[in-house]
């Protein structure tokens, strides 16, 4: 089945089956973060490392993210969104299991970067597959709910890794992993059809067709603009998400199940955010609710950065204004990615490769500097999340003044 070439009007609607499917494999990416988040501090002591070796294995997962992503847009583009969603998902099945079996820290940070470039096959074919249905407005209202189903990750991931490591040892986490890889495996080669019509599909592939669609791409002012604005907002999560453990349970002394209730109200409030951006969307374009919601983001961030530097209102005084950052990226999400997408119809894949290419460089580095300064300290964890929201907020400027 064809979906473009079997709906060819500018309003499309997605089955609800497929967005539960590609929202479960879009899942697998918080998940293989956010589950095994309350087990950083047990893997310092298991390999006998700092603080800074056991984060390298979220950097390096983060720079497999942005490598990756660069293979699967082309190969999307030319043999059709099935195939490479397979091999990918087999793939981080298979790279699951070697993390589970690592014996040092350094196989664990190779093992780490192998399941993230297979994995991220999920994030640039799912996008894909939604521009394939959909137009750009529609795009963003189907991408929150991607959203709604992938965000019931990160409130159950750290409750599940915490559970798993009451009665097993870290390596049980990435077992547990390597079978929801197995699953979705199965479910997306029995729920998910072809959506790129054959006549869409790129002729041939090259390496310099591919640089210069690439090329193409980075010169496109409105694709940039919004791309970037986008990786830097969702670079002060992932800033987050390397370093809260340490902020957390040890500089305000949480328990791991605490850490983990924690974790789950900010993925709820993203959630929550995305349903409403909805709504929003009804009654406003995509790019003004983006405006909004990234001006609100920057001016929480710096709250919070005054709160941490006069250690002010003590876990309050972090964790609250970090609530509202993190429901800020329900609306930069879905929005930021419909707007840089919007003018790529014919060239999807490679849209999506490249833009979660340059947000997740941007999201590694976010990690591995929060990583080396920051610690137990919330300190540098404000400051990285407030300098990515001014980011973001300098780069809407400037695509909405050109």
């Amino acid at each position: 089945m064809q979906y473009r070439h079997r709906f060819p009007h500018s309003r499309l609607t997605m089955p609800a089956r497929l967005i539960l499917i590609l929202g479960s494999i879009v899942a697998l990416g918080p998940l293989a973060i956010d589950m095994y988040l309350p087990a950083l501090p047990y893997l310092q002591s298991y390999f006998g490392v700092d603080a800074a070796a056991v984060q390298l294995t979220l950097a390096a997962y983060f720079v497999g993210l942005a490598s990756g992503q660069l293979l699967y847009g082309p190969l999307s583009d030319r043999f059709g969104r099935r195939l490479p969603m397979l091999f990918g998902l087999v793939g981080f099945t298979v790279a699951s299991v070697g993390c589970a079996t690592a014996t040092s820290i350094e196989a664990l940070i190779v093992w780490r970067f192998l399941q993230a470039v297979t994995g991220c096959a999920g994030m640039v074919v799912a996008r894909a597959i939604v521009r394939d249905w959909c137009e750009p407005q529609d795009m963003a209202r189907v991408l929150s709910l991607l959203v709604l189903v992938m965000g019931v990750a990160p409130i159950l991931a750290p409750s599940l890794g915490a559970a798993i490591l009451q009665w097993q040892s870290w390596n049980a986490l990435f077992l547990v992993l390597a079978a929801i890889g197995l699953s979705s495996t199965l479910l997306f080669a029995w729920g998910v059809p072809e959506s790129l019509a054959a006549q869409n599909r790129a002729r041939e592939i090259s390496l310099a067709g591919t640089l210069c669609g690439y090329r193409h791409l980075l010169g496109h002012r409105r694709f940039v603009g919004y791309a970037l604005a986008g990786g830097l907002a969702q670079s002060g999560m992932f800033a987050y998400i390397s370093t809260s453990s340490f902020v957390f349970m040890q500089g305000f002394g949480l328990s791991a199940k605490q850490f983990s209730m924690l974790f789950g109200a900010n993925a709820f409030g993203l959630i929550l955010a995305s349903q409403i951006n909805r709504t929003l969307l009804d009654r406003y374009p995509a790019q003004r609710v983006l405006m909004v919601a990234i001006t609100t983001y920057l001016l929480l961030a710096l709250a919070m950065s005054v709160m941490a530097a006069t250690q002010t209102g003590g876990i309050w005084g972090i964790a609250i204004p970090l609530w509202g950052c993190l429901a800020c990226l329900g609306f930069t999400f879905p929005n930021s990615t419909s707007a840089a997408m919007a003018p790529f119809g014919d060239r999807a894949g490679s849209a999506s490769a490249l833009m979660g290419t340059m947000q997740f460089t941007i999201a590694g580095t976010a990690s591995a500097v929060v990583g080396h300064f920051g610690g137990s300290d919330a300190l540098p964890m404000a400051l990285t999340i407030t300098t990515c929201a001014a980011g973001s907020w300098l780069l809407l400027r400037w695509v909405r003044n050109h």
